[in-house]
């Protein structure tokens, strides 16, 4: 009888090390590298590869071209601040009532015992960091800017952290470094409110003639680099950034970081800041693509990600690293400023085929431009799935071979990478706290009382007191609602968002524009 128990655990034991092993390994054992590599405001028509005739984005289009190109994917929201949560905790942002749109001077909306992607990799033996674009709130509540900033990046699962707190447009104009602002002196502090001026300080308001970039709505506060903000902001003046640079800035600090940890496997959340407002084009691609400032700064930033990937090359790092590409929503011409970005828009169109743009529900707000690159490993093609850029936490936690935390985060790591044609079920998207359900080739709005369209930037916000409901196989612009003369798949789509969603969903915050 023993002999026929250890014959049995033997034959066990040879073929569990026959089995295929579980993690993302090479042969030489190493993890791979993850990139993120995030836009801010890029609509899914603003690329070449995605259907731009007036725009040529080359490098962009090299990883379109090179791996896997998706037509049906989505930021979770039409913002950016509930699009980021979404990404970084694998969770909608609907659940939390703080992840919308936040001034500079917010508290961090994501919890420090939150599970996160980057702690989730770093607990896993990755190096992880961030560059850029962070507008996920910073400090308690109690903020000093004087001071180190904490909680931050750090303190939910990065290494290492560059970031600007908000967005180009908002104060305080400083970068901040692992806590710190950078080039901050002890004799010049910086104070910051989003209530009240401080004495001394012009403003676009009461200031217009010192203004290079002129205010259209929103953004009359503290005048910095010329440019007013929303805000306002005293002091701090060694420390606050050059506008017309900042996207070379945080490029060289991606290079580096690439270059500094190229030997441990990384986990890079690369976040630009274009083609956001205020559009400040470096001075070598003003006027290059012949539509004003927002065509010229997403030029510079497919540039920009054309100098990363050849640094990611020269490193010999493509063949070990998971690249994503996105947006966190769709686009918006005149955000703001006065940039003659709807003057000079001529024949193209940031919307591609679809309605809206950023703050709608409809489907320019969220579906977005989604890439997945992996040299030697995923194969060019393109995929019609349905993908949310949400699913990265349970996507990544299958490719390093570790169990992701609980979330509305799913598994579509076959789908990323080329393997698998199936993804997602269903998907519940935001705009601004309103809510909506895509489930296969159909769109259902729930009605909403509130206004249809946002007459400040111009765009339908997919707002109706009737219910919508789009096929959007048949019908991509959303032009022809079928909620009256198909009431059975009305009935089907609102029973699977009540489900997912809950009850309440009609109750809807206070509308806030970027």
């Amino acid at each position: 009888m023993k002999k026929l128990i250890w014959s049995v655990l033997l034959v066990a034991s040879l073929i569990s090390a026959c089995q295929p092993a579980k993690k993302a390994v090479d042969e030489s054992g190493s993890k791979p590298n993850v990139v993120v590599i995030y836009m801010d405001d890029l609509g899914y028509g603003d690329l070449s590869s995605y259907g731009a005739t007036e725009l040529q984005t080359p490098n962009i289009d090299a990883l379109a071209a090179g791996g896997n190109r998706f037509t049906n994917a989505y930021a979770s929201s039409a913002t950016c601040t509930p699009s980021r949560y979404a990404l970084l905790t694998g969770s909608y942002p609907w659940r939390n009532k703080d992840a919308r749109i936040l001034p500079g001077s917010a508290p961090l909306i994501i919890g420090t015992d939150q599970p996160t992607l980057p702690k989730m990799m770093k607990a896993n033996g990755y190096y992880t960091g961030v560059v850029g674009k962070w507008h996920l709130g910073l400090g308690d509540g109690n903020l000093d800017w004087n001071k180190r900033i904490t909680p931050g990046p750090n303190e939910v699962g990065f290494d290492y952290s560059y970031v600007m707190a908000a967005t180009q447009d908002r104060v305080p104009t400083v970068f901040i470094d692992n806590g710190n602002v950078v080039g901050l002196e002890a004799n010049d502090p910086i104070e910051v409110s989003y209530e009240h001026n401080f004495a001394g300080q012009q403003t676009g308001l009461e200031n217009p003639e010192l203004c290079k970039l002129k205010w259209h709505h929103g953004h009359n506060g503290t005048i910095v680099n010329g440019i007013p903000r929303i805000g306002f902001m005293k002091g701090g003046e060694k420390a606050k950034w050059d506008d017309e640079t900042m996207s070379s800035h945080f490029l060289a600090l991606a290079q580096n970081f690439v270059r500094v940890h190229k030997n441990e496997p990384f986990f890079l959340y690369y976040a630009l800041q274009q083609p956001h407002v205020p559009r400040t084009p470096n001075p070598k691609f003003v006027g290059k693509s012949g539509m004003g400032a927002r065509g010229d700064v997403i030029l510079e930033a497919d540039w920009t990600i054309g100098q990363f990937m050849k640094t990611m090359k020269e490193e010999g790092l493509l063949e070990n690293t998971l690249i994503v590409f996105s947006s966190d929503n769709g686009p918006v011409l005149n955000d703001g400023y006065d940039d003659k970005a709807v003057e000079k828009l001529g024949k193209h169109n940031p919307s591609g085929p679809f309605r809206g743009g950023k703050y709608s529900l409809f489907e320019a707000g969220t579906r977005i431009p989604f890439v997945t690159y992996w040299k030697g490993k995923i194969k060019p093609q393109e995929s019609d799935a349905l993908v949310c850029q949400m699913d990265l936490m349970a996507s990544i936690a299958k490719l390093i071979g570790v169990d992701a935390p609980k979330s509305d985060s799913q598994n579509q790591l076959s789908l990323l990478m080329g393997e698998s044609d199936k993804g997602r079920e269903n998907l519940i998207i935001e705009a601004t706290s309103r809510t909506a359900i895509r489930q296969g080739d159909w769109l259902m709005i729930p009605p909403y009382n509130a206004k249809a369209v946002n007459k400040f930037v111009n765009i339908e916000l997919g707002n109706s007191p009737e219910f919508q409901l789009y096929n959007l196989k048949n019908d991509e612009g959303e032009q022809n609602n079928l909620a009256k003369s198909n009431p059975e798949k009305l009935k089907e789509m609102l029973e699977s968002f009540v489900a997912l969603r809950g009850k309440n969903y009609s109750k809807i915050q206070k509308m806030e524009l970027k």
